[in-house]
């Protein structure tokens, strides 16, 4: 307790502090620096509800304490979090400097890995687009009478005209909003977040992102997927509490998956029709057209939009991909979060992170080798840490167990990889991976019993899985400094 408040009294709050009216106008808020430490000592003892954490301020000396005999609402608490959002996901950095400053962190090898964690959804509230649109016409139905209205003569369970084009859907969720905002009491503090803004087509694809790609239309269409999440990440979209703006988001995100499917196919049968090879040639026969469903083919989960289905260690989750890198003393140096239930694009992107962080702790030496399992394996990213950042990258090119060369990858990157890693220097090097990444998860899952997300949505999940990754290394500088005195 006494440690977390020395830490917190050395870090620079500026952002807290600089929300908040300085001309004595309103009721007195709240000091952050207090409800700061109230958060930091919560998550580092496994108390993250706010609810919970307003019971502690009443009942646990330790928190008692940190609070200055007051006890803070939960709503306070809740509302504290939700406004800080992006200072509380800042908070790992300062973190990360302290333990600079202590003299833990040693960068010269890092791992990387990540693990499955269960978001604040069940798997079995992904729906479709006609089962949320359902539920949105059934919220929006006052009476009988209208429901008569509507269905006429039909069963009731057909969707209405309006939304078998996407002209008449973007018309449906502008009159939902409408509807919504109606009714809202001005007083309620509810979070609605506005439709995110698009062109009149839609998605647009960027076609210079995979001009140099030779994966076929599935390519296209994965590189579309991840253009319109790095769109989303842009945006910062919150998600909303009420369960009607949840479907309304639901949908409108159904809505924009069908946009980029259709621009990446799109894109990907005029390349065909009008490009060239690297050589000049033609590109061959024109590819059969695309046929685009009517509705949105996909599903999504309508307690959490950002979440995915995903498969974890023990079953299916449905959540997120929670990435780390650490260093030889299992000091968390990046700690990030993606839907991507896969690691194959996350390489470049963990290292480029973990290079912002040292940089912001002060920590000018930089990592000289990245260990990785085969999840990783991913070529483009190869190039881009081995060149531009100046890091040897070592990462099985397969799954343990595999003796002979897969056919067909002999030579390259592959087999370099593969005598690197059968050297006696490249097994003593990447032996150091399992006992350098694999505590920090186990102590988080099973020591700390942390195995779940408590918010909805990726920003607020962001900032959670930094906040952990923080009372991690914080709890780390406080055994360093006891082993000392």
């Amino acid at each position: 307790m006494w440690f977390v408040l020395d830490a917190v009294a050395g870090m620079d709050l500026h952002d807290f502090y600089g929300a908040y009216r300085a001309d004595g106008v309103g009721r007195r808020a709240y000091d952050p620096a207090m409800v700061v430490a109230l958060l930091l000592y919560g998550y580092a003892r496994g108390v993250r509800s706010a609810r919970a954490l307003e019971r502690a301020c009443w009942e646990d000396v330790a928190f008692k304490t940190i609070a200055m005999m007051e006890t803070p609402d939960h709503a306070t608490i809740a509302r504290f979090v939700e406004r800080h959002e992006a200072p509380l996901a800042g908070l790992f950095s300062q973190v990360l400097g302290l333990c600079a400053q202590a003299g833990l962190v040693r960068p010269e090898v890092v791992a990387i890995d990540g693990t499955k964690m269960a978001g604040n959804a069940s798997r079995e509230s992904n729906r479709d687009f006609s089962e949320i649109a359902r539920q949105i016409i059934e919220e929006a139905i006052a009476t009988d009478q209208a429901e008569d209205e509507l269905y006429g003569e039909a069963r009731g369970d057909e969707l209405p005209e309006e939304l078998r084009t996407r002209e008449g859907r973007a018309e449906f969720f502008r009159k939902v909003r409408e509807q919504q905002a109606a009714g809202r009491e001005q007083d309620e503090p509810q979070l609605i977040p506005e439709p995110a803004g698009e062109s009149d087509d839609g998605f647009e694809f960027d076609v210079q992102r995979i001009i140099a790609r030779h994966q076929g239309r599935d390519g296209w269409t994965r590189e579309g997927r991840r253009q319109l999440e790095r769109q989303r990440w842009d945006q910062g979209q919150p998600i909303p509490r009420g369960r009607e703006h949840r479907l309304l988001l639901a949908a409108e995100r159904l809505e924009q998956q069908r946009d980029m499917k259709l621009a990446a196919n799109r894109a990907y049968e005029d390349y065909r029709a009008n490009g060239r090879a690297a050589d000049g040639r033609r590109l061959g026969k024109r590819p059969n057209p695309w046929g685009a469903p009517v509705l949105p083919d996909d599903v999504v989960s309508v307690s959490d939009p950002d979440s995915q289905r995903m498969k974890a260690s023990r079953g299916y989750v449905q959540g997120y991909n929670a990435q780390a890198v650490v260093d030889e003393g299992q000091i968390v140096l990046a700690a990030e979060i993606t839907n991507n239930p896969t690691d194959f694009s996350q390489l470049d992107p963990m290292i480029t992170t973990a290079l912002l962080e040292l940089e912001q702790a002060g920590v000018t030496e930089r990592p000289q080798v990245a260990l990785a399992d085969a999840g990783y394996w991913n070529e483009l990213h190869f190039d881009e840490v081995i060149a531009n950042k100046h890091m040897q990258v070592l990462i099985p090119p397969e799954r343990v167990g595999r003796s002979e060369p897969r056919p067909g990858w002999a030579g390259g990157r592959y087999a370099w990889m593969r005598a690197v890693l059968a050297s006696e220097h490249g097994k003593q090097l990447y032996r150091k991976r399992i006992q350098m990444i694999e505590p920090v998860f186990a102590h988080t899952k099973h020591n700390r019993l942390i195995t779940r997300f408590h918010r909805r949505g990726r920003i607020a999940v962001r900032t959670e899985w930094r906040l952990l990754m923080a009372t991690h290394n914080l709890t780390k500088l406080h055994r360093h400094q006891l082993a000392a005195a």
